[in-house]
């Protein structure tokens, strides 16, 4: 490949489907309801909870909402537009094209109050009717010749029906005589549940489900205040993550998709970038059309790996991987075994657990059904997961205790074991869980200080997670996928602090290549402060993964 890119049979690292809706309903429902429960524990007593469907889905999961958070803390179902498709089918068309999506809005208890959303509606200075329904003796007096109508009063009493006419904001109509008070111009109306002046998704970040900034912003303003948390485990393109920023509000996000992260983790870079005024001192850079607000709650942030998330690939992607590490033979006729490991009477059906969770009682009893339905097999089981429930290890004892029955193959011989179970662990075996091992990156950096300038080189960065997630060729390994002309193609960011305090990372210089096939400089240029100071440079490979080194110059 070129240096612009690591190459891996023509995609390069990070590269991946970036969202597939593959949720079947059942799947998908108790997917979202074991996250609703946990994120319930995690929320603010005060706190509320968004969530973004469309109409095929949206009526399920209400449901499931109503369970966890109770009926009491449902507060609404928004309605946003969506983009309008302009087509027209002359074969005629199956069902009518969606025009909105939805959001259902919950809270955690029933005392937590939303800021008033506003939305711009100018209206110029008209006159209101000054009756109201139902009947009060209070209210009901003579005003400019005329009583209530029937069924109805006046909106207030007549001493202070007396003291808007005073300072002219009530009148009679000029055509009918009845009463009217003035309503002034106004620019902003509040908002109900039909926003349909904005858009939930945008198309800025080519991720498939960006959202708009716009309408993340307005979430933001009527639930939080400035310095709060605001936490979305859905990450995506970072659209959250960057409005909390620009709004000053503290934000965690989560994915598990590499190029979500990545994606995301530049895109925040640039903002605290735009942010930084002289010596990393933060300034406010506000949303368009927002009026300056607090200063940024953060200037930095670090990325961590939890649980390897970064393994948590299409099921696709993960067998190809597993099967390749052990050696397995992959099947294309078998319907539910991923393929057989070994030969002859050793033989074994190989079954991949999903990484997403690890192997539990339920796959164990999966492959036994799956066995039920074949009972002339004899082989055994290898099934391999990444980690494994606590009561695995006593299933297989029992299971495996009552596998004595002797059959004989074609051939006559004696078979021993049949459908035995066994077990790899990918997270803990020594041979096989290599791919899954997570070395630190290092790098190699010279910083030196001539004058009022300090001089930056990056002299070497290696990611051993890169190299061994792509086999890449190194002097021991020269059989390769992938060839790394340039350690700069390994690196997204390199991001300098020139005064670091030990404890916050504060963006005097970044270096974040605009395209794709850019690469970092490597070597940097700045101004020095008076006395001896600190310098951390901060670098983050295509994984996502920060080294960070410091000099005292």
């Amino acid at each position: 490949s070129d240096a612009g890119a690591l190459a891996a049979e023509g995609y390069s690292v990070g590269e991946q489907v970036q969202y597939t809706d593959i949720w079947a309903n059942d799947n998908y429902l108790q997917f979202m309801y074991e996250r609703l429960i946990l994120l319930k524990e995690l929320l603010a007593d005060d706190g509320f909870i968004a969530v973004h469907l469309n109409a095929v889905r949206v009526h399920y999961l209400k449901c499931v909402m109503d369970e966890v958070f109770g009926d009491d803390n449902y507060r609404n179902e928004i309605i946003v537009k969506r983009i309008r498709k302009s087509y027209m089918e002359p074969s005629g068309i199956s069902s009518l094209n969606e025009g909105v999506d939805y959001i259902l809005l919950y809270s955690k208890g029933v005392t937590s109050r939303l800021r008033p959303p506003l939305k711009h509606a100018p209206k110029e200075e008209r006159w209101h009717g000054f009756d109201a329904p139902n009947i009060r003796p209070n209210l009901t007096y003579e005003l400019f010749g005329r009583w209530p109508p029937a069924g109805r009063c006046w909106m207030n009493s007549q001493e202070e029906a007396q003291k808007l006419i005073y300072v002219g904001d009530l009148r009679p109509n000029p055509n009918t005589g009845a009463p009217e008070y003035r309503l002034e111009a106004t620019e902003y109306i509040g908002r109900d549940t039909l926003w349909d002046d904005i858009t939930a998704s945008a198309f800025t970040t080519g991720y498939p489900t960006e959202k708009k900034e716009d309408l993340i912003k307005l979430f933001i303003e009527m639930t939080t205040q400035a310095g709060d948390i605001v936490l979305d485990t859905f990450l995506g393109s970072g659209t959250t993550a960057a409005v909390a920023q620009k709004m000053g509000r503290r934000w965690i996000g989560a994915d598990i998709n590499k190029g979500a992260i990545q994606l995301a983790s530049k895109r925040l870079q640039e903002i605290i970038v735009a942010q930084a005024g002289g010596n990393g001192k933060a300034k406010q850079n506000g949303l368009q059309g927002m009026e300056a607000g607090p200063g940024p709650a953060q200037t930095a942030f670090a990325v961590y790996r939890v649980n390897d998330y970064d393994l948590a690939v299409q099921h696709n992607e993960m067998v190809a991987l597993a099967c390749e590490q052990i050696g397995v033979v992959r099947s294309k006729t078998d319907d539910y075994f991923d393929g057989t490991l070994g030969s002859g009477t050793t033989q074994e059906l190989v079954k991949i657990v999903p990484f997403q969770h690890p192997a539990s009682r339920s796959d164990l009893e999966e492959i036994v059904r799956k066995l039920g339905e074949r009972p002339d097999e004899t082989r055994g089981i290898l099934l391999v997961a990444v980690g494994t429930e606590r009561t695995v290890e006593s299933w297989l004892d029992d299971w495996n205790r009552h596998r004595g029955v002797t059959r004989r193959d074609e051939a006559g011989n004696p078979v021993e074991f049949v459908n035995k179970i066994r077990v790899i662990d990918l997270r803990t075996d020594a041979k096989y869980g290599r791919f899954l091992i997570h070395q630190p990156a290092g790098a190699e950096v010279t910083v030196t200080r001539a004058g009022d300038q300090i001089q930056i080189r990056i002299d070497d960065f290696l990611s051993p997670t890169i190299i061994e997630r792509l086999g890449i060729a190194t002097a021991d390994n020269p059989l390769f996928r992938v060839r790394i002309p340039d350690w700069r193609a390994m690196v997204n960011a390199v991001e300098i602090d020139s005064a670091y305090d030990g404890a916050v990372f504060r963006i005097t210089q970044s270096d974040i290549p605009a395209k794709k096939t850019d690469l970092v400089k490597g070597t940097y240029q700045l101004t020095a402060p008076a006395d001896p100071t600190t310098v951390a440079v901060k670098i983050t490979d295509m994984l996502g993964e920060e080294v960070l080194i410091t000099q005292q110059v």
